[in-house]
């Protein structure tokens, strides 16, 4: 898309109308981006009652298919649908450039809602139609994707923000591609899916796409949230970004073909990866210009997931070639444990970045004051007690969900999903209600119109 006598890209085809001061032509409608982290709330819910009901079968065998619903409730339906909202709305932002078309990201919306659904529920109550109509919804999503982010990504420069994207792009296209070897091998047994491969599988999803993602965004928005500055020359973001890809790439080969010595050396260049990531982070928050909220304990929570998930990991590969059950229960938790890293930061950055979008899409209808009369912030439009509920909840939902894999133990995989279950609740009920009440009054437009830019917002709120 050509840019204009000034320089700026102009708005994509059906881009947001009536758009507030301060806010960049190229980001999307708040509609885009809230409808992907809305469905995540719900995909929680979900994936907390499939643990639930997988509780003891996943004692068993963590690889039965009530356990593979559950994860694909929390991979599919939750972190896929918060990462894919995370991008839509970020991608913009990071390169400036608007996406191809506003209709292919709802679009998206569509198509990956109804197979982050169908899959799970197809593998519950075997239904192989279901399976395998979900799979090609899954491929057709991912290629709306594709078409929809070439574009903006294709801009050179940004640094790791964008190189993240980029590699998070091609981990969707081969996460996508191994979905569909995974729903074929479930319709006709053609391929040997065994453990290691399905291991290899997941590696490439939490890691090669979502983890990725997650990286290159928050290079981004740390420095707005936590108001840091980083002196000289930050590389610590970019050994991450290209740690984790060469990690993935060299770590799933290895395990899906039982190459022991390539396995190793991805593993190690990943967990090189993941220690630049927790060493920008902690970067950041050393040079932070904002006190110690409840968003930074997120954030360090979800870091520590990350170093239990190594010990999980470490303990399974010792303990799977003496005790077969054991090592491939500490496996599945080890697994769980870096979900836990993606869904505590998903759950701490979602009461940042949802008030973010929704005090735009409030300007817009020209509310510009708050509950107690004052000009709108963004901590206005959400119950800070109840976020600290929801930072208990995940915590010790996940923590639960890691003892109860890893010591196959029903109980605490049943307190595990409940707890994952509320945590849904109530981050969909405290991120909603309130903006829900001020969008029922009569719309007030400012007499004189406050243009916040985003770092400005955050600052005051």
């Amino acid at each position: 898309m050509a840019a204009d006598a000034r320089g700026l890209t102009p708005p994509a085809p059906g881009a947001w109308e009536g758009r507030p001061a301060g806010v960049s032509g190229a980001v999307p409608p708040p509609s885009v981006p809230l409808a992907f982290l809305a469905a995540a709330s719900f995909g929680l819910v979900a994936c907390g009652g499939a643990w639930l009901w997988a509780r003891g079968a996943a004692a068993m065998d963590p690889t039965a298919d009530p356990v593979v619903a559950a994860v694909h409730f929390g991979v599919l339906a939750t972190l896929s649908m918060g990462v894919l909202g995370a991008m839509h709305q970020f991608t913009p932002v990071i390169t400036g450039r608007p996406l191809r078309s506003v209709r292919l990201a709802r679009a998206t919306f569509v198509t990956w809602l109804a197979a982050s659904w169908m899959l799970p529920l197809g593998v519950a109550t075997e239904q192989l139609v279901v399976t395998a109509i979900s799979g090609a919804l899954a491929g057709l999503a991912v290629v709306l994707l594709v078409v929809n982010f070439v574009g903006p990504l294709s801009v050179r420069g940004k640094g790791a923000p964008v190189s993240a994207l980029r590699f998070a792009l091609a981990g969707s296209v081969l996460t996508g591609f191994l979905g569909v070897v995974f729903v074929a091998d479930r319709q006709g047994n053609w391929f040997d899916l065994t453990g290691h491969v399905d291991l290899a599988m997941g590696v490439i999803g939490l890691f090669g796409w979502l983890g990725i993602t997650y990286i290159g965004v928050a290079e981004k928005l740390w420095p707005m949230f936590m108001l840091a500055h980083l002196p000289g020359r930050h590389v610590a973001g970019r050994l991450a970004v290209w740690g984790v890809a060469s990690g993935v790439a060299l770590f799933t080969p290895g395990l899906a073909w039982n190459v022991p010595g390539l396995a190793w050396a991805g593993a190690g260049i990943l967990t090189a990866g993941l220690a630049a990531h927790v060493a920008s982070l902690l970067a950041h928050v050393r040079h932070r210009r904002r006190k110690a909220d409840l968003h930074l304990a997120f954030v360090l929570t979800a870091a520590a997931w990350l170093a239990v998930s190594g010990c999980l990991a470490l303990a399974a590969a010792l303990q799977v070639a003496h005790h077969h059950h054991a090592g491939v229960a500490l496996a599945a938790a080890a697994m769980a444990a870096s979900g836990g890293w993606l869904l505590e930061a998903l759950v701490g950055h979602s009461h940042k970045v949802v008030p973010f979008i929704l005090w735009s899409a409030l300007r817009s209808r020209g509310i510009a004051t708050g509950p107690a009369g004052k000009p709108l912030m963004f901590a206005d439009l959400y119950d800070h007690t109840w976020a600290g509920v929801a930072y208990v909840t995940v915590t010790t939902g996940m923590a639960a969900l890691c003892a109860g894999l890893g010591a196959s133990t029903p109980a605490a995989t049943a307190a595990g999903g409940a707890l994952l279950a509320v945590t849904g609740i109530v981050v969909a009920a405290n991120l909603s209600v309130v903006p829900l009440r001020m969008l029922s009054r009569p719309a007030v437009h400012a007499a004189v119109d406050v243009a916040v830019s985003g770092g400005d917002g955050l600052a005051a709120s």
